[in-house]
């Protein structure tokens, strides 16, 4: 039920054209060849956290530019902590497969997802992913808005969210970029795909 929810909010079509389409039908304000941090400008993310770790520094963001330049990161997007897709299947893609990316060069692999920290800091713990994964919040979607990567998934109770979405970028140059085609795909967004583009 929850997946054929996920799917109306989506545009039809195979997964393999997935980011393609979204590219050629203006979807996405960002594709391979972009640069993210300028598609984004001014956006901060916040690093997953506790409570108490938020207080003690002041609720501090991280800036985009702080992510990304003189980097090679894998990023990926998903529509929210503790849902189906995105713990069972896409965060174990690149918890699984983190010895791999970081073999290929990548300094650090990262999940961001509209929820506030201290969510994503509790869904990390219960996946034991935070020492391979760096988790950030986008608590307001800005970051997903900037993307064009927004999509509204009401009508599975979670508002505003992200589509699931995965890149490889390199000193903040988007090298390789996937969309899926419905939020509860998962076809092209895991770690096994953007392991062959790297």
């Amino acid at each position: 039920m929850a997946s054929a929810l996920l799917r109306k909010a989506t545009v039809g079509g195979s997964a393999a054209a997935a980011a393609a389409r979204w590219a050629s039908r203006g979807l996405a304000s960002v594709g391979s060849g972009s640069d993210i941090v300028s598609a984004a400008p001014g956006v901060s993310l916040q690093k997953a956290r506790s409570w108490d770790e938020g207080v003690a520094t002041n609720f501090s963001t991280t800036p985009l530019k702080d992510i990304f330049h003189g980097k090679k990161v894998v990023i990926f997007g998903l529509p929210g902590a503790y849902t189906g897709v995105c713990s069972q299947a896409h965060v174990p893609s690149y918890k699984n497969n983190i010895d791999k990316l970081k073999a290929k060069g990548v300094d650090s692999v990262i999940c961001v997802s509209v929820n506030d920290p201290y969510a994503l800091n509790g869904w990390a713990e219960k996946l034991q992913a935070k020492d391979a994964i760096e988790f950030y919040g986008d608590f307001d979607g800005s970051f997903h808005k900037s993307l064009d990567l927004e999509v509204d998934l009401s009508a599975a109770l979670l508002g505003r969210r992200s589509h699931r979405w995965s890149a490889f970028v390199d000193d903040g140059k988007i090298k390789a970029f996937n969309v899926e085609v419905a939020p509860s795909d998962f076809k092209v967004s895991g770690a096994e795909v953007i392991l062959d583009q790297i």
